[in-house]
């Protein structure tokens, strides 16, 4: 073989081995994360924040998101929504690795496990501030927590139970998550809450991996194993409507009581049919806000309260009804 034809052979390698790099790069930042950013982009901006949710395209995070951007824009604050597609706790735990490395002014994250979660958060403090949102990591070093207290969400949902079955239901659970700070929470304040009811059972708990599929999977399968089984609470935002379509269609109107999380559209349009009888409203437009607003407060050295706790409350049809006739006072 000739000079020119083994020269030719390593460039052509070379050009594939780079090309490849390329497309692994790029493919990996735009299905997974979106880092690092221009640095002409970054200095239009006072900060750069970056807001890491539970998964990227779960309802509930996107109105976490809308009211952080809306922070930001007020603010003059780059804000950057990145993280997990799908619940995963390695992949969250990487684009918190990720932001450290881009050195970012400011993480703001869903609370995670405290084995792993924990040791990084604490690393990453002594370089950048860091807040949970929506679940706490208390056990953490972690500069502030704002959102939900979600013990006592899952206290309200239980004494709300008690309320409109009088007292005497067969109840299944279905949570996101067994692992989950928030989710553990959620069943615990449930389980505080009706177990001092003599009427009131726990029949089973499983668990819905954050999702409308697997929480109706669980339902059904429930609901052909344990007969009794007359009312459901979901603990998650996904759950309620997982289990309400298997209620809507393979139940009698009526036959079971449903007691979900947060206010999705879906949520509110069941709530209207009849077919899910409560949700625990959270704020998540108003954590995301206000996780902004004390992000900035920790970066100017000012003083931030350690926990600040979003407003929880009980939407039933008659919630949902004078909601949508104040807005449409709102309108006119």
């Amino acid at each position: 073989m000739s000079r020119l034809s083994i020269m030719a052979y390593i460039f052509g390698g070379l050009f594939f081995l780079i090309s490849l790099s390329f497309s692994i790069f790029y493919g990996y930042k735009v299905t997974t994360h979106d880092f690092p950013l221009e640095t002409e982009t970054l200095e239009k901006y006072n900060y750069h924040f970056v807001l890491i949710p539970e998964e990227l395209d779960n309802d509930y995070w996107r109105l976490v998101e809308k009211g952080a951007r809306a922070a930001a824009k007020e603010y003059d604050v780059l804000l950057e929504y990145a993280g997990p597609k799908q619940a995963n706790i390695e992949e969250h735990l990487k684009t918190i690795e990720m932001s450290t490395a881009a050195k970012v002014d400011g993480i703001i994250t869903q609370g995670l496990s405290d084995e792993q979660f924990t040791p990084l958060i604490n690393r990453v403090v002594e370089r950048i501030p860091v807040i949970t949102i929506d679940t706490d990591a208390a056990n953490s070093n972690r500069m502030a927590y704002i959102g939900t207290d979600n013990y006592y969400s899952g206290y309200l949902a239980g004494k709300a139970l008690i309320a409109d079955t009088n007292g005497i239901a067969n109840v299944a659970i279905i949570t996101g998550s067994f692992y989950a700070n928030h989710q553990q929470l959620r069943v615990k304040g449930f389980q505080d809450a009706v177990k001092l009811e003599k009427g009131i059972k726990i029949v089973a708990v499983e668990e819905s991996d954050i999702s409308r599929v697997r929480a109706a999977e669980k339902a059904y399968q429930i609901v052909k194993e344990h007969p009794e089984v007359n009312a459901f609470y979901g603990t998650s935002a996904l759950d309620g409507i997982g289990i309400a379509q298997v209620s809507d269609k393979y139940l009698k109107p009526n036959q079971v009581y449903i007691i979900g999380f947060d206010a999705l559209p879906e949520t509110l349009e069941y709530i209207r049919q009849g077919v899910i009888d409560a949700s625990v409203v959270q704020e998540p437009f108003e954590m995301g806000y206000g996780a902004v607003k004390m992000m900035i407060d920790l970066n100017e050295g000012k003083s931030v309260m350690p926990i600040v706790h979003t407003n929880t409350r009980i939407m039933r049809a008659g919630d949902v009804l004078k909601n949508q006739l104040d807005y449409a006072e709102e309108q006119h």
